[in-house]
């Protein structure tokens, strides 16, 4: 697959890219990207929920009445799930939910991603993303160029660029990553992919690795 490589004012360079058909290319695998996005979501979970059992409760144990003679259940202490105040049943408890995932279904639902992307058109390749300092006009004057300023737009980048991230830091639609970084989540999370011609290399050695 060849793609025209743009400048940042949105124009043709007049220069084409081919992208690796190995990952740009294939058959989208939707559960492999529906497992992927799941595990990725899971690890991102705290899990740190905790309700006080019946033993951690601070309540006094003194049983309230006599067993027998009351005229109804027989009472318990304070701690007791049924009165108030009292322990909660089967309440959370502090846990992990991530899960394993093979690397071979992480690597297939990364690749069916971006070929998901690059069937429905939605990648573009830049010569260059720099700017002289952080400044959030310059990113949108870009969005605008490439006529994606309406769309969840994610920047691929061969690596850190301080001015090119802060200028991107107040666009709600706008994500700045490097290629190292690039994973399923993020590119379905996005409606455009936008890659700087020296990530592509980088994001094809990372996949094929």
């Amino acid at each position: 697959m060849e793609l025209s490589i743009l400048n940042m004012a949105g124009a043709e360079t007049g220069k084409k890219i081919a992208l690796n058909d190995a990952i740009f290319g294939i058959e989208p695998n939707d559960h492999a990207i529906y497992l992927d996005v799941k595990q990725f979501l899971a690890n991102n979970r705290q899990g740190t929920a905790k309700a006080k059992q019946r033993s951690e409760n601070a309540h006094s144990t003194r049983k309230l009445g006599r067993q027998k003679g009351g005229g109804g259940a027989r009472p318990g202490d304070l701690k007791s799930p049924v009165r108030v105040g009292g322990g909660t049943i089967f309440g959370p408890v502090p846990r992990s939910f991530s899960f394993k995932l093979n690397k071979k279904v992480k690597q297939l639902a990364r690749k069916s991603a971006l070929s998901l992307r690059a069937k429905n058109d939605q990648v573009l390749v830049l010569d260059a993303l720099h700017f002289d300092a952080p400044k959030t006009k310059a990113m949108v004057a870009v969005l605008d160029a490439l006529k994606v300023a309406d769309k969840k737009v994610l920047f691929i980048l061969a690596e850190n660029n301080t001015e090119v991230l802060k200028s991107a830091a107040n666009l709600q639609k706008a994500r700045v990553i490097t290629a190292g970084e690039l994973n399923t989540y993020a590119i379905m999370n996005s409606n455009v992919l936008v890659f700087v011609e020296n990530a592509i290399p980088a994001v094809e050695a990372t996949f094929n690795a």
